[in-house]
């Protein structure tokens, strides 16, 4: 793939080369326009290769997508802009991993590959190890509808690397259910295991806490609504987080900058 670096910035076609940009990506790139129709790809048996990979890969995009939704409330303040590529690229890892279909139905086994989403860090640009290095613990349950978030007591003046302006930061404790996901003949796509707790979510904040004054510790429960019976097709993600904010006259406002969000546990 080519990338202009003149003067001239545009996308379109001239020729046989096609302009454009990438989303989160500095540039404009360039490519040869052409290859098979589409007509050829979704029939042509020399693509039966590449129809079984873009089905697969459509299956994994859901179960991407499917976590996104359930932390919807936390996206955006908390992502870069490839969160979505990064977490398909991941569901895509877990799916190789299935032995037990035919290649292009292999299941996204989430229940059973669950260290590939261990530590996924939604802005891969801004660590939370590296903004948030106070000590604490993870406890869920043992009927994984509800954790812990367990924060020993700490000075924030030494412990958190906030941005400049921030005068107080809030900590997440966020759990949310995410099914396996397995290629139904029928309807022709990627379906969950459990359609009924799939993207259950539950996410529960500390208070406002001062940047300025030791923090005295506490502990953030995450619990699912309604006691949900969850059987081993599904897997409970938990992810924490930190956010800041500015106190003007009472009022908290929040911060652009410093967020972030982790994938801590997966239970």
């Amino acid at each position: 793939m080519a990338r202009q670096k003149g003067l001239m910035k545009y996308v379109g076609t001239i020729g046989d080369v096609r302009h454009f940009k990438i989303k989160g990506q500095e540039g404009f790139f360039a490519g040869m326009v052409g290859g098979p129709t589409a007509q050829q790809v979704h029939s042509a048996p020399e693509f039966e290769r590449t129809r079984e990979n873009m089905n697969e890969f459509g299956g994994c995009a859901k179960v991407g997508k499917s976590l996104r939704t359930a932390l919807s409330a936390l996206m955006g303040k908390f992502t870069d802009p490839q969160v979505t590529g990064r977490l398909t690229s991941i569901m895509k890892k877990i799916n190789l991993e299935d032995g037990t279909e035919a290649r292009g139905y292999r299941k996204v086994e989430v229940s059973t590959q669950r260290n590939y989403l261990l530590g996924f860090e939604f802005n891969k640009n801004l660590s939370i190890s590296g903004i948030f290095n106070a000590p604490y613990d993870i406890e869920p349950d043992a009927g994984r509808t509800s954790s812990d978030f367990i924060v020993a007591a700490f000075n924030p003046a030494d412990l958190i690397t906030a941005p400049s302006g921030a005068t107080h930061f809030r900590l997440i404790n966020a759990i949310s259910v995410l099914s396996d996901f397995s290629y139904n003949p029928t309807t022709g796509t990627y379906e969950p295991d459990d359609m009924v707790n799939n993207e259950l979510t539950n996410i529960a904040y500390s208070p406002y806490i001062p940047l300025d004054v030791p923090y005295a510790g506490d502990t953030i429960t995450a619990t699912f609504p309604g006691a949900p019976v969850l059987d081993n097709k599904v897997s409970v993600v938990q992810c924490i987080g930190i956010e800041f904010f500015q106190e003007v006259n009472g009022n908290h406002y929040p911060f652009a900058s410093g967020n972030c969000l982790k994938i801590e546990e997966v239970f």
